[in-house]
């Protein structure tokens, strides 16, 4: 257990893969003693999934690091009366099972409150507890269909619904989670007991994408005239890489014309935001005069302009690069550490830095079944452990 604004919260972590993992480690990191349950020999799929070293990949590191893991089989009885106990000393609990499968096993939310009426529960499923697609398979790529972030990332010239090559979903999805368990919790310190709360990737996802990208469907008196979206900006190559400029506002967009020594930007078709959405082919031909200079200047060359005329604008780096960018080492962005099994490690803090009640740094995500006796011992069940693992119930 850490330190953090969450300390003193349990949290029974029963999700695998992606979403719920996520969304329980940073409660975890914000100092949550979250209690991971995995089946007995395989473990969560996460484990085994993208870069891997030792038996640890680094999906599952990021997803559940700071944790406690005990193996514990939920088919069998011995199994169910274990996670039953547990759940009397938990304040939270997460499932990403499809819907359904958390009642059969007699772990659901109904069966839980009745031994922890404070709990809050956590059910995150693909589409929904009910309902024509509630018992689909619901994969990131599957939601970023459904959810319309593929046709939003579509090809300009072919219309080729494009997928983001990451799980977004999964990740939008844990964000929503963790913020509905800190209102939950917070909810219930005022009094009004425990909960369950019903996330579905699919809402989760549209209210994502609805931010910024659906201008017109959710006017729907608007004429159509503007796209939908907030537009999409393509990056410059400069000689020695790429960049972005981010000419929001009028000032940012004649701003980086006199970085570039471009003119035009006074004209009276480009010269205001409303103009260049109404006027697009004459923006974009500004937009390509100054992509033609930034190819013939270095990167610093072209960022030292633009900043010298306050523009926004970046350089774009890899995920190996940032960490020696000099904003990055400033704020203490990445902590290194030595794991026993993978050597040593590199991994991003908790975004959030809290004043009055510091998190610790990220620690190491546990092996299969690493607290096993551990946890039992705390139920005051270490008499028990002998027979529950010759039956195959923990590990």
């Amino acid at each position: 257990m850490s330190s953090g604004p969450l300390e003193g919260i349990r949290v029974l972590d029963l999700s695998i893969a992606g979403t719920g993992p996520y969304a329980a480690v940073m409660l975890a990191d914000q100092g949550a003693d979250v209690i991971k349950v995995e089946r007995p020999g395989s473990g969560d799929i996460g484990r085994w999934v993208g870069v891997t070293v030792n038996g640890v990949s680094a999906l599952f590191q990021m997803c559940n690091r700071s944790k406690r893991s005990i193996a514990l089989d939920l088919s069998v009885a011995d199994g169910v009366a274990v996670l039953v106990e547990l759940a009397r000393t938990a304040d939270v609990v997460i499932e990403n099972f499809r819907p359904g499968v958390v009642d059969r096993l007699g772990v659901g939310y109904e069966a839980l409150r009745q031994v922890r009426p404070e709990l809050v529960y956590v059910s995150i499923s693909g589409f929904g507890a009910s309902g024509p697609y509630a018992a689909k398979s619901a994969y990131d790529t599957v939601i970023q269909a459904y959810a319309g972030l593929a046709v939003n990332q579509a090809d300009l010239d072919t219309g080729e619904p494009q997928f983001i090559n990451q799980v977004v979903a999964d990740k939008v999805t844990a964000l929503h989670a963790a913020q509905a368990v800190a209102a939950a919790l917070f909810a219930r310190e005022r009094g009004r007991g425990g909960q369950h709360i019903q996330l579905a990737m699919l809402d989760a996802v549209v209210a994502f994408l609805w931010t910024d990208a659906a201008g017109n469907e959710m006017f729907l008196d608007a004429d159509g005239s503007a796209p939908s979206n907030l537009g999409r900006l393509s990056p410059l190559r400069f000689l020695d890489g790429w960049g972005i400029v981010t000419p929001t506002g009028d000032a940012d967009f004649a701003g980086m014309c006199r970085a570039f020594e471009v003119e035009g930007y006074d004209d009276p078709r480009v010269a205001t935001t409303v103009a260049r959405g109404r006027n697009r082919d004459a923006a974009r031909a500004v937009l390509g005069r100054c992509a033609a200079v930034a190819a013939t200047l270095t990167t610093r060359q072209a960022m030292d302009r633009l900043e010298a005329h306050r523009v926004p604008c970046g350089v774009v780096l890899s995920a190996g690069q940032l960490p020696d960018d000099p904003q990055a080492r400033h704020t203490g962005l990445f902590v290194e550490s030595v794991h026993p099994a993978v050597g040593r490690l590199r991994q991003p803090r908790h975004a959030a830095r809290f004043s009055g009640t510091p998190v610790d740094g990220p620690g190491l995500a546990p092996g299969l079944g690493q607290h096993t006796d551990e946890v039992l011992t705390e139920l005051g069940r270490e008499a028990d452990i002998v027979r529950l693992r010759a039956a195959g119930v923990v590990a």
